[in-house]
């Protein structure tokens, strides 16, 4: 008798799918990202041409700003103007700003007389600490008031927080920041001035006496800061979790005997959190830029004040300098997102 063989059964990949759909979703995910990449590599292109020519419109000549109230001879406008490069072709001045911009030089400051890289470093930690403190404050509360008010939509408190929110957002953040300053600052009435006008420090503390010092400045802007923008971050995470909140899975979750707020704490609050989490990372990109007009109100030493003070002159190599590094954030944060959404859900990016 000859012998016959049994054709083995092929046994299925533990994970459930067949080699070709790992090495596929591996692919897939690469190309995502390079998509990703070169869109964010396209807009740091773009914020590099529109910096130049987008400031060369500004009214106002520079040279004309530095020496203002000084009696200057058109012999040493011209020689102003050859010294910073303003006399040659807008065509051979943009090619020289796009090789030092890639290189990372960005100019000499006209007013400063230092370099625009230098000056962005000594500014840059006050802006951080200050809207890094705020987004983080108003981040949190956005996304806890936020999932309060869903759960509980149409309630009188997700009335009340929903108006208060809405009506915060469309307060101007420098005309909000004066009323804090004349009501807290000043004193108005029967509340004391108990907070300072403006400014980082005092300049006479120092070790523990220097940090409370600082965290006393800051109370006013964070709270202008917080007052404006947790508003956003709650209304997203409030439109969110209610197009949640009608899932099957949360009526299977209570059906299981699982708590109401074990329901929302681990099955309807995750599956929410993308659309908020694109706001978080755009908040976390306005950290860089800081807030123009709340550090103009409040005085304070950061990049905001600092672009503030640019535009006045213009002074074109630190405007374009700030103008890069401000949408060079956003760029970067919006593209940690995007790379972060298919990790948050696989069906982005197939």
């Amino acid at each position: 008798m000859t012998a016959t063989t049994t054709p083995a059964k092929a046994v299925p990949p533990a994970d459930g799918l067949p080699p070709a759909g790992r090495g596929g979703g591996a692919r897939a995910y690469l190309r995502y990202v390079a998509g990703r990449l070169a869109g964010a590599a396209v807009s740091l292109l773009a914020v590099l041409v529109t910096g130049f020519f987008l400031f060369r419109i500004v009214p106002g000549d520079p040279v004309r700003a530095m020496t203002h109230g000084r009696p200057t001879s058109a012999e040493q406008l011209a020689a102003l103007r050859r010294q910073f490069g303003l006399d040659q072709p807008l065509w051979q001045q943009f090619a020289d700003y796009c090789g030092k911009a890639l290189t990372g030089d960005l100019g000499m400051s006209y007013q400063f007389h230092a370099p625009v890289g230098e000056l962005i470093v000594q500014k840059l930690p006050a802006t951080l600490l200050l809207t890094g403190t705020a987004v983080v404050v108003y981040s949190a509360l956005g996304l806890w008031l936020g999932t309060r008010s869903a759960w509980r939509h149409g309630s009188p408190g997700d009335r009340l927080t929903t108006g208060v929110a809405l009506t915060l957002w469309s307060v101007p953040s420098f005309w909000l920041g004066l009323l804090l300053i004349i009501t807290f600052a000043v004193g108005a009435g029967p509340v004391p001035g108990m907070f300072p006008t403006g400014g980082m420090e005092s300049g006479d503390a120092t070790g523990l006496a220097y940090i409370a010092d600082v965290a006393h400045h800051m109370v006013l802007p964070v709270l202008t800061l917080v007052a404006v923008g947790y508003a956003q971050t709650l209304l997203v995470m409030r439109s969110s979790l209610l197009d949640e909140m009608g899932g099957d899975y949360l009526t299977t979750a209570r059906a299981k005997g699982l708590r109401d707020d074990a329901v929302r704490r681990r099955h309807a609050v995750p599956n929410a959190l993308l659309p908020t989490g694109t706001m978080v990372f755009i908040n976390l990109g306005h950290v860089a830029a800081g807030s123009i007009l709340v550090e103009t109100v409040f005085s304070w030493p950061g990049l905001g004040g600092l672009f503030y003070q640019a535009l006045s002159v213009p002074d074109l190599p630190l405007v374009q300098g700030l103008f890069m590094v401000f949408a060079g954030a956003m760029i970067l944060m919006n593209l940690l997102a995007d790379l972060l959404y298919p990790l948050l859900d696989p069906r982005v990016g197939r």
